[in-house]
């Protein structure tokens, strides 16, 4: 993905705020040398945030005539306004090593055994994995086969096929990715007997 970014001359909270009114969003490029102030357009930036691409993969930025490599680092939205406040990218290279997440791509859910034949549903407990690895190698997005899943299993993050070269950022941890929990038991449903009122006697005549 491709976005151009213009110099930012006037730093400051005025002068930040200024630009958001006219339809610029504030931000910084930093790594591989100098820190660059930049501003974006708003609308443009808006609608590549909701892309997964935007947020995983390399991206190309213009900027004063040249296009450089940069990954998306952090950036900050108004509380309850769809604006786009700050945004905060990294220059990167070919020996430029990340840590960065990845989304994670679920397939072959509705084939497993555990969907096909024994009618579970299957829980997907982590969206995103953080893994390490060049730049050049960063992976948009990983797949996650569950073709094979079972009754009662659980897929961890142990369990994911990566790529050559990339590897898991697990922090001595091993999250569950996906659970194949079994179908809830039909309760039998038990029509409430109703005991039969006593029939009343019929007075004698007199």
């Amino acid at each position: 993905m491709k976005f151009v970014a213009f110099e930012r001359t006037l730093q400051g909270t005025g002068a930040s705020r200024r630009l958001r009114i006219a339809g610029k969003v504030p931000g910084i490029v930093y790594g591989a040398g100098e820190p660059a102030m930049i501003e974006l357009d708003h609308n443009a930036l808006f609608h590549a945030l909701k892309k997964e691409a935007f947020h995983s993969s390399l991206l190309d930025m213009e900027f004063n005539g040249q296009t450089s490599k940069v990954i998306l680092r952090d950036y900050q939205m108004h509380a309850w306004k769809p604006i786009v406040l700050h945004i905060d990218f990294q220059r990167v290279d070919e020996t430029t090593r990340l840590h960065k997440k990845v989304p994670l791509h679920f397939v072959n859910e509705e084939n497993s055994p555990a969907v096909k034949t024994d009618k579970c549903t299957v829980g997907h407990v982590t969206t995103e994995i953080e893994v390490e690895c060049l730049a050049a190698q960063l992976p948009e997005f990983l797949t996650v086969d569950l073709g094979e899943l079972v009754n009662g299993q659980s897929l961890h993050a142990s369990d994911l096929k990566l790529p050559a070269n990339v590897k898991l950022v697990n922090r001595g941890r091993n999250p569950v990715i996906a659970v194949a929990n079994p179908p809830k038991a039909e309760e039998e449903i038990i029509a409430p007997v109703v005991a039969a009122a006593p029939a009343k006697g019929k007075k004698g005549k007199k």
